[in-house]
């Protein structure tokens, strides 16, 4: 791949203005996919700082840069002029240490957790990873205590622990994060899923119907937050009084007083409750999950909300 010159000049510039830069798509704040997420997180860990460069925005640049470390995906992580590498590459040296060293922060506490999984949970995990030969069971824990399992080759530098004969793998941020949590299996309305209760969601998330949403919008004691990702709030937009959690993004809105009551709403009230139960582990004491979503809004209160 050719790179022309007036490129090339725009990316040694990137570079000599900047000590780290992360070529991404989206922001910093605002990841675009899920490789550039996993990139930001991790540095958010060790940086106050850093520059960004939103590939989607500079055709130029997205193709480029490419060619310039040739490097053929994006992210691509930059320190001192030098490619460091992709997301898989920033995570394997977060777990290391070597992520630490090279900015010159304090090495990873590897101090392994204590958890509790009940036996439900056991069970279905049993259940679910019983062919997934070669294969280990890590949980990710965000900043916002956004968590999610994966099935993964384990690590050498993994965190492990083993919890009612479960074994589970941690980097070095989420192993701290998931101390004192409880892994349980849940039944809702939606379905069923495992469920993380952490030390501070000591209230939990409620259900909440649309009939209760529209009594407290009416009363004005209830504020509710939108899930929802751009595409699905053009097909259906917002009620009127929703803040948009995309636009806003979790820090603003995590710094509202912990006794706020708290309404989030998806599409079909699935994903909102995985939001809830964030807000719930920040502390969070009124914290719930519109049951059905905008769906249900539509359904039941407002049929000029379209459905989709």
């Amino acid at each position: 791949m050719s790179l022309e010159s007036a490129t090339r000049e725009r990316i040694e510039t990137l570079l000599k203005d900047h000590r780290v830069v992360l070529f991404m798509k989206g922001t910093r704040y605002q990841p675009m996919c899920g490789f550039s997420a996993a990139a930001t997180n991790t540095l958010n860990e060790l940086l106050p700082d850093y520059h960004t460069v939103n590939v989607l925005e500079d055709q130029e640049i997205r193709e480029g840069i490419k060619a310039f470390g040739n490097w053929p995906t994006i992210p691509q992580l930059y320190v001192d002029g030098e490619l460091v590498g992709g997301a898989d590459i920033i995570r394997q040296m977060y777990g290391s240490g070597e992520l630490h060293q090279l900015f010159g922060v304090s090495a990873p506490d590897r101090t392994p957790p204590e958890i509790t999984i009940t036996d439900k949970a056991a069970d279905a995990i049993r259940s679910g990873t019983a062919n997934a030969q070669g294969m280990a069971l890590h949980l990710e824990i965000g900043p916002d205590h956004s968590a999610g399992f994966q099935l993964a080759p384990a690590s050498e530098h993994d965190i492990v622990v083993t919890a009612n004969g479960i074994e589970v793998h941690f980097d070095p941020a989420s192993a701290q994060r998931a101390k004192g949590i409880v892994i349980d299996w849940v039944s809702t309305m939606q379905g069923e899923g495992l469920s993380l209760k952490f030390p501070g969601a000591a209230g939990g998330v409620q259900s909440m119907s649309v009939q209760e949403l529209k009594t407290r919008l009416a009363a004005g004691n209830i504020t509710l937050i939108d899930t929802r990702p751009a595409q699905g709030r053009a097909l259906a937009k917002p009620l009127p009084q929703a803040r948009i959690l995309e636009e806003e993004g979790h820090a603003a809105l995590a710094n509202l007083p912990k006794d706020t009551p708290i309404a989030f709403m998806c599409h079909h009230g699935i994903s909102s409750r995985g939001v809830a139960e964030q807000f719930a582990a920040h502390g969070f004491t009124q914290v719930y999950s519109v049951d059905g979503g905008i769906d249900a809004w539509a359904a039941e209160i407002d049929s000029s909300v379209p459905r989709y």
